[in-house]
C-alpha cells in the first residue's frame, strides 16, 4: 500500500472532560483530507499515545476508520517497549481494519540491532498489514541503524521507515543503500525537503494539520523539479515548523488549530498547556497562512 508523501500524525480530540471527543475527530478528519493529508497516523506521539489507555487507542481508530470511510489509508501507532505487548496492540488494531502501522524502536530499554531486529520481527510475522518502522532517538535513547533496518527491510510487510533522528549522515547512508521499493519518510518536518533530495519519498508530519496545502506545494514543487520553488516555499515553513515544538508537543498546535475553530481540546499530563507567551508566538506564525487565525 502506498500511504502517499504527506502522512499526517494525527493529534487525538478530547472533549472538556479529557476523553476522547469523537465530534472533534470527525470534523479533524474532514480537515486533514481536505488540506492536503494521503495518510492519517492515530496513536502516534503528536496523538499523546503514552497517556491513551489500550482502549482508547482502539477505539479512536475505530473512529477514525469510519470518519475517514476509505479515503486515505489510517495506520495505528502500534509500538511500545515491550515486543509482547506491541504484538497484540498490532492484531487487535488490525482486527479493527487499520490500513498499516506505525511501530516505534523500544524505548527506555534500549536493545541492541540484535533485539530491534527480534522486535519489529515479531509484530511483522504477527499481522499482513504494511509496517512503517519509526526512529526517533531524541525520544527512546535508541537509535534504529541502517544495517538493522536494511536487514528489516527483506521482510515483505515492513515497507518503509519514519527517520526521524537528527543524523544526516545516517539518513544519506539509508538513501543510499536502500532498496527503491523501500520508503523513507522524514520524521521532522524541517528535513522534508533536504530528505526529498537525497531519495526520501514524504514527511510523517505535524505541521501539516495547519500547513498541508503549503507543505502539499513544496512536495509537488520538488517533485516537478521546481527546487527553487520548493527551497522558497521551505524557508517561508521553517518558522512554523519550528514553533510547533517550542513548547511540549502537540500543546503548540492545539493552540494553531483551536484558532482554526478545531475543537480538539487540551493536553493530557504530565505535557501542559503552553503559556501565554508561547501562544502568542504560535498564533502570529499561523496568521502568515490563515490571516483570520489572528483574529
Amino acid at each position: 500500500m502506498n500511504f502517499g508523501r504527506l502522512v499526517t500524525a494525527m493529534v487525538t480530540p478530547f472533549n472538556d472532560s479529557g476523553e476522547l471527543s469523537k465530534d472533534g475527530l470527525d470534523a479533524l478528519v474532514r480537515h486533514l483530507i481536505e488540506t492536503g493529508t494521503t495518510a492519517i497516523v492515530v496513536s502516534g506521539t503528536t496523538g499523546e499515545s503514552p497517556t491513551l489507555s489500550h482502549d482508547e487507542k482502539l477505539r479512536l481508530l475505530e473512529w477514525t476508520l469510519r470518519a475517514v470511510d476509505g479515503r486515505v489509508p489510517v495506520l495505528m501507532g502500534s509500538g511500545t517497549n515491550d515486543t509482547a505487548s506491541s504484538v497484540q496492540l498490532s492484531k487487535e488494531a488490525c482486527q479493527v481494519g487499520a490500513d498499516g502501522l506505525l511501530v516505534v524502536a523500544p524505548y527506555y530499554n534500549r536493545p541492541n540491532g540484535d533485539g530491534m531486529f527480534a522486535h519489529f520481527s515479531a509484530v511483522a510475522e504477527a499481522v499482513s498489514v504494511p509496517i512503517l518502522l519509526y526512529n526517533v532517538p531524541t525520544r527512546t535513547s535508541s537509535n534504529l541503524d541502517v544495517s538493522t533496518v536494511l536487514r528489516l527491510a527483506s521482510i515483505p510487510n515492513i515497507v518503509g521507515v519514519k527517520e526521524a533522528t537528527p543524523d544526516m549522515a545516517q539518513i544519506l547512508r539509508l538513501a543510499a543503500m536502500k532498496s527503491d521499493d523501500f520508503f523513507l519518510y522524514s520524521g521532522d518536518d524541517k528535513l522534508t525537503l533536504p530528505m526529498l533530495s537525497v531519495g526520501g519519498y514524504g514527511v510523517v508530519s505535524v505541521a501539516s494539520h495547519v500547513v498541508g496545502r503549503e507543505m502539499t506545494d513544496m512536495i509537488s514543487a520538488y517533485l516537478e523539479g521546481r527546487t527553487l520553488d520548493a527551497a522558497t516555499t521551505a524557508a517561508r515553513l521553517l518558522p512554523m515548523f519550528e514553533v510547533l515544538f517550542s513548547s511540549p508537543s502537540p500543546g503548540p498546535l492545539k493552540v494553531a488549530l483551536q484558532s482554526l475553530g478545531l475543537a480538539v481540546g487540551g493536553v493530557r499530563l504530565p505535557v501542559t498547556w503552553p503559556d501565554e507567551s508561547i501562544s502568542r508566538h504560535v498564533l502570529s506564525e499561523l496568521s502568515r497562512f490563515h490571516p483570520v487565525a489572528s483574529n
